[in-house]
């Protein structure tokens, strides 16, 4: 680990960060792993901006904060400390969508009375946490923990700021791609279900000599009486394990 904040972007540094972005970028195939994603990021934070750790937040699908990634056990329980004690400055990035500066934590225990002291405790002096955020939308945090008060350079901020930017689009774009697969499965299966569903129709107006308009309401009726799915009952009906009369006969109010 590093004293603190010391590392800079300079013109030797410049093909390490090079791979890096590469690095990053290549992660973003199909099905990636996003656990590893973040991971690098946090590992880079680390190793190529002074950073002395680094972790992550991430947001799940119902807003609520998790711990994604970090570079060393301490900054993960620094991480799940402000989650159970909901203060930091990692929530206070997340909830605000800008970046929150912090050069001395112990001067912070005012602000967060019982993050700051434990980590202070944990050896760190100072905290730079940024947001994971695509234009309105943000999605987690990263935090970077420095054993001095020596404040991350303008340059290894901005550098940060980039590899944050990448990981951010990555989910962002994985997240889509998963909510497309689930639309199109659940139209798939409405489609399915609607041919099914028109089967049974047949079936129960060819039995009991009725209009298919009809046939479908004793076949919802008998569904709602039994608290089943119309699709179920319809693909009973359709296979033969559900006889048209036990549908057509059934008595009650739908």
């Amino acid at each position: 680990m590093s004293d603190g904040f010391a590392g800079t972007v300079t013109s030797s540094s410049e093909n390490e960060l090079l791979r890096a972005f590469v690095d990053m970028a290549d992660t973003l195939v199909d099905e990636y792993d996003v656990a590893d994603l973040l991971h690098r990021l946090a590992k880079y934070c680390v190793t190529l901006l002074g950073s002395s750790s680094a972790g992550l937040l991430l947001a799940d699908q119902r807003g609520g904060l998790e711990v994604a990634a970090s570079s060393h056990e301490s900054s993960r329980m620094l991480e799940l400390l402000q989650l159970q004690t909901e203060q930091g400055p990692c929530l206070d990035a997340y909830h605000s969508g800008e970046p929150v500066r912090v050069d001395d934590l112990a001067a912070a225990a005012s602000r967060w009375p019982l993050f700051a002291p434990e980590a202070v405790r944990a050896g760190f002096r100072s905290v730079q946490a940024l947001p994971l955020r695509l234009r309105k939308q943000v999605i987690g945090t990263l935090n970077l923990f420095g054993h001095g008060t020596s404040p991350l350079p303008a340059s290894a901020l901005s550098v940060a700021r980039a590899l944050a930017d990448i990981a951010t689009i990555g989910i962002l774009q994985e997240r889509a791609i998963r909510r497309g697969e689930l639309l199109t499965e659940q139209l798939q299966h409405a489609l399915n279900s609607r041919v099914v569903i028109e089967q049974a129709k047949g079936v129960l107006a060819h039995a009991g000599g009725i209009e298919m308009e009809v046939a479908f309401d004793r076949l919802r009726a008998y569904s709602r009486r039994r608290n089943a799915r119309l699709s179920e009952v319809a693909e009973s009906v359709a296979r033969g394990e559900i006889r048209p009369e036990q549908v057509l006969d059934d008595k009650g109010k739908a």
